[in-house]
């Protein structure tokens, strides 16, 4: 079970950081990922990291603004927005699915239920 939490109301330019907590004993052997959807569009990958945290990956509409991280000891998987923009304003997801390496954005398994982020202008 995926929990996500962190979301809210935050100008431009601010900073949010969601959480995502993971109940079990197996958390360090799921490749993470963080998913958004914004109103009347489709849910889009924002950023993916492996087992260990070694590798991550990001959507080009948020490099170098958000960055994904992860606690094993803690079950918990993060992602930091920073330099936020209206345009970033939907339902935010976390996921996971098993699996050796980082090898692709698709096929995440679980699903979190969302947490909203709005960026006001």
């Amino acid at each position: 079970q995926l929990q996500a939490s962190g979301g809210g109301l935050v100008q431009a330019g601010g900073s949010l950081r969601l959480s995502c907590a993971a109940s079990g004993r197996t958390f360090s052997t799921y490749i993470m990922g963080w998913f958004r959807q914004a109103p009347g569009k489709e849910r889009e990958f924002v950023a993916g990291i492996s087992r260990s945290g070694a590798s991550t990956d990001y959507a080009d509409s948020v490099k170098g603004r958000f960055t994904v991280s992860r606690d094993n000891a803690k079950n918990t998987v993060y992602l930091q927005m920073n330099s936020l923009k209206p345009e970033d304003t939907a339902v935010y997801y976390c996921a996971a699915k098993p699996g050796y390496s980082y090898t692709s954005r698709s096929q995440f398994d679980y699903w979190g239920q969302g947490t909203l982020v709005t960026v006001s202008s």
